[in-house]
């Protein structure tokens, strides 16, 4: 370190700056952008500006619940996790409070651009993180309140579009991914605990099930003539559908690519989860935490497929391996 300095200070802003990308977690925010995507492809529309600031406010709102997360555990961290980056003094406890704050209004600003119904999803978003890391993280509701935080995000793109209510299925499957991820996070430094990873496994069997499969919806034009005892959808309604659905493809197209994101989601999340059910040990229970973490991306793609949007689907899935990349020269533990 003596020498970097010496060099005229050429090692100290590398440094600092791998530090700051450690505390904001950098390879997890690979996990951010599928929320809302998926939310507009649920809202059955495609993306579009709005789009790329709900991600925005969505990236900024997150960070700012990874860097706070470290100051509200900063007393923690500095006996179980030394090497984090406010514990070991490379970045000033009031820095990253400011930073918090900084991203917080960042992610306001940028969803009061997308619109009134962003806005009204991101400022209950907003609040869910800070509540989540100041108070509620080692509560009972803790988890809960990450499983809400998440799904949030995902209508937070839905919203974009004006069209909350369909994307409330995915936001609830997104959810309890989530809610059995943080649960099994809550016994990573100490470990013990085969419940909750046995919990967190069949949760994911069961959301895997639920996504290979698009639902069943009947186009708008179906279900008029069908409340009004007519045989089907005519030639009208058809073009209607499709001009209202643009680039949407027909029901069932998307089915095989579900089904493939959803082995995927399977794959990633079972065996950490697997593993750690078996020797809950700190070690293998951090690996199923970020096992459970990794998994969110092919979930995210498959919610996408599921609701027709195999385009936009796979450049989810691509996001996957951009954050294994990463990951391998930052540590978000």
């Amino acid at each position: 370190m003596t020498g970097a300095v010496a060099a005229g200070g050429a090692g100290v802003r590398p440094s600092r700056a791998l530090a700051w990308a450690e505390l904001l977690r950098l390879p997890a925010l690979f996990t951010v952008p599928g929320d809302a995507l998926a939310g507009v492809a649920a809202a059955g529309a495609r993306p579009g500006p709005r789009t790329l600031l709900a991600i925005g406010s969505s990236v900024c709102l997150y960070e700012a619940g990874m860097v706070l997360n470290d100051w509200a555990d900063r007393a923690e961290d500095a006996a179980e996790r030394p090497h984090r980056p406010l514990p070991s003094g490379r970045v000033h406890p009031s820095a990253a409070l400011t930073a918090a704050g900084a991203l917080t209004a960042a992610g306001l600003a940028l969803a009061a651009r997308a619109g009134r119904p962003a806005l009204a999803v991101a400022a209950p978003l907003a609040a869910t993180v800070w509540a989540y890391d100041l108070v509620l993280k080692h509560t009972p509701a803790g988890p809960v309140a990450m499983a809400g935080a998440r799904a949030l995000d995902l209508l937070l793109g839905a919203a974009t579009t004006g069209r909350v209510r369909p994307a409330l299925p995915s936001a609830a499957l997104l959810g309890t991914h989530t809610l059995a991820v943080t649960t099994v996070s809550r016994r990573e430094t100490t470990g013990g605990s085969a419940l909750a990873p046995l919990a967190a496994l069949a949760t994911t069997a069961l959301l895997a099930r639920l996504t290979a499969r698009q639902p069943t919806r009947l186009p708008a034009g179906r279900r008029e003539a069908a409340s009004r005892g007519l045989p089907g959808l005519s030639a009208t309604g058809r073009a209607a559908s499709a001009a209202r659905h643009p680039g949407r493809r027909p029901a069932g197209s998307g089915e095989r690519l579900a089904a493939a994101l959803a082995a995927g989601y399977a794959a990633t999340a079972a065996r950490p989860f697997l593993h750690a059910a078996l020797n809950p040990s700190p070690p293998l229970t951090q690996r199923a935490v970020g096992g459970g973490i990794r998994a969110t991306v092919p979930l995210q793609a498959a919610l996408t497929a599921r609701s027709g949007a195999n385009a936009l689907a796979v450049l989810v899935a691509g996001l996957a391996p951009l954050g294994r990349r990463f990951a391998r020269k930052v540590s978000i533990t």
